[in-house]
């Protein structure tokens, strides 16, 4: 799908969340991050499945265990600084990208929360990205 294309499909789910404190009907839970695009700098919005970890969110990059990662990765790793909204609160947060034991640990909790991520993992060579989205302290 065209960025173009993911806006287009992205765009009544954000409406729907914002205007329903979160659900969206067909949906499992949700966060959205709005994160600066990598070339751009403009601010876009993407709808994730919602991982709750410790006080936070994962965002698992599993496009579905397409072969190449979401575009909303290049833009986090270019802009880890970020806004996250889980329909009760709005905060600020860095992600971080996971690696080796504790991005496990975090992939196991996202495959509990979420059982199709193992699929998904199971459909690609790539290892999908795990970031954990931590609170800063000022939000």
């Amino acid at each position: 799908m065209m960025s173009r294309d993911w806006n287009e499909f992205n765009n009544p789910v954000i409406e729907e969340f914002r205007a329903n404190g979160g659900k969206v009907k067909g949906w499992g839970p949700l966060i959205l991050l709005t994160i600066k695009g990598a070339k751009t700098g403009q601010p876009h919005i993407y709808p994730l499945m919602a991982v709750p970890y410790g006080n936070s969110y994962l965002a698992v990059g599993s496009k579905g265990g397409a072969e190449k990662n979401p575009v909303w990765y290049h833009n986090l790793v270019a802009n880890p600084e970020i806004t996250v909204e889980d329909g009760k609160e709005t905060f600020t947060a860095t992600a971080r990208l996971l690696s080796g034991e504790e991005r496990e640990r975090a992939f196991t909790k996202a495959v509990a929360v979420y059982p199709n991520y193992a699929e998904y993992q199971k459909k690609t060579e790539r290892i999908i990205p795990v970031f954990l989205l931590e609170r800063q302290t000022n939000s």
